[in-house]
């Protein structure tokens, strides 16, 4: 099938770079120059495991292009997916839906032939109805159909959740677009995945209420794990034995810093936002954000207590930056909480990250990037493990601790209290 996916972001291009490898002819179109400049050359912008393959082998065996000329790509299309970012708006809760409708406004005058046109894109309920209408202004109904399919693509796992989807979300009613849908997924379905009609309205719906739930797991646990620390429990024996529970499920329930990330902190606020347009309290969710948004403030706590607040010209190092680990997204990460807070009260510090330096430090005084472990952990008074990579998990602190005993706190659980303490360390941890 000829598709064209309009944004080539995360989902974009992970989308258009898998579609293609299922054999599909697709374009990849953005408007920034450069962006598809260095993908032409194989320079993938983002950091996502096996990608990088993927879009070299795509592009050499040309299926895959890359193009700045929207007009010509949806022409030259048969399926429009809508992949452009749908941020909170600025001041405020709600999804800012302005790159969507202008998108929306340049097909509208390029439909040539029958076109279904699918936001991929995370967007509020009844956005699909705003888009029909612009569309219909200048094409007939017969000319275009508009479908809500959702992605669900965890950063750092995308390949495999696109390839080995847990379900295919297809929100129509029109029995010709759902045919061409199902075919289109037909490989990835043949596979065993589950494939769901819906009406539009709840495909949009479903993909805000999935990450709503997902937070409000993430949420509880650390409130949990905020009790188990006053009553001496160790969380990891209260997530083991809840998560057995089939209802319930183990995913999703590791205590550790607030939820990050693009999605999460969005979304949540979003769903709020059109739960208030329809004059709908969801309190769960509105409580959800409160108690993440403290969650760093409470970690925050925890550092300047294990320091007995001392923090003036105290060299505090943080391994790992990104909100999570296998991606370079840095968006709502704890981090860009936490760190500034530091500094403020007179510490210093160094940070290692496998995806290397950040810009968002580059105008904070006393912030350092290191180019491995070791050199950001030498001279430290408190290491703070923040964000769960591989390349932490083996670490021999002992080696690295030749000149300085240095404090560690464990925001992930990744290591062994009793085995940490044995090597003479001061060790913490997170609900335990």
């Amino acid at each position: 099938m000829k598709l064209c996916m309009i944004g080539t972001g995360y989902v974009g291009l992970v989308s258009g770079v898998c579609f293609a490898d299922l054999g599909n002819d697709v374009i990849c179109v953005d408007k920034d120059f450069s962006k598809i400049s260095s993908l032409k050359k194989g320079r993938v912008p983002i950091y996502e495991p096996g990608l990088s393959e993927l879009v070299i082998k795509n592009y050499k065996n040309k299926r895959l292009r890359f193009s700045t000329d929207l007009k010509k790509s949806i022409i030259q299309s048969d399926i429009i997916f809508i992949c452009v970012g749908t941020p909170t708006k600025k001041g405020g809760s709600s999804a800012d839906l302005s790159q969507i409708f202008n998108v929306v406004k340049e097909i509208s005058s390029s439909i040539n032939k029958f076109k279904i046109i699918i936001t991929k894109s995370t967007v509020p309920v009844t956005t699909g109805d705003e888009i029909e209408k612009i569309l219909s202004k200048k094409n007939k109904k017969n000319k275009f159909s508009v479908v809500s399919n959702p992605e669900f693509l965890r950063e750092g796992e995308a390949i495999r959740d696109f390839t080995y989807p847990d379900r295919i979300v297809v929100g129509s009613n029109e029995k010709k677009s759902i045919k061409i849908m199902r075919n289109l997924y037909s490989p990835l379905i043949s596979k065993g995945a589950q494939y769901v009609n819906t009406s539009r309205r709840a495909a949009e719906l479903i993909k805000y209420a999935s990450n709503a739930f997902l937070a409000t797991k993430i949420t509880f646990i650390n409130e949990i794990a905020n009790l188990c620390e006053k009553t001496g429990i160790n969380i990891e024996d209260i997530s083991i034995g809840m998560g057995l529970d089939k209802r319930i499920g183990s995913r999703f329930l590791r205590a550790g810093p607030a939820y990050g990330g693009s999605c999460f902190p969005k979304d949540t606020k979003a769903i709020i936002s059109t739960a208030d347009k329809f004059k709908t309290n969801l309190s769960v969710i509105k409580s959800v954000i409160k108690s993440n948004e403290n969650r760093s403030k409470l970690l925050l706590e925890r550092v300047y207590k294990i320091l007995n607040k001392r923090l003036k010209n105290k060299q505090i190092t943080f391994l790992g930056v990104t909100f999570k680990a296998n991606t370079d997204d840095m968006r709502d990460s704890s981090s860009l909480i936490m760190i500034p807070a530091l500094i403020k009260k007179g510490a210093k510090v160094n940070y290692y990250d496998p995806t290397g330096y950040k810009k968002e430090f580059s105008k904070i005084k006393n912030v350092k990037n290191s180019a491995t472990i070791k050199e950001s952990i030498i001279g430290s008074d408190l290491v703070i493990i923040h964000t769960e990579w591989n390349d932490f998990k083996s670490i021999n602190f002992k080696s690295l601790a030749r000149s300085k005993k240095f404090i560690i706190f464990d925001m992930r659980n990744i290591y062994s209290a009793k085995k940490i303490k044995n090597q003479g360390f001061k060790y913490y941890s997170i609900g335990r």
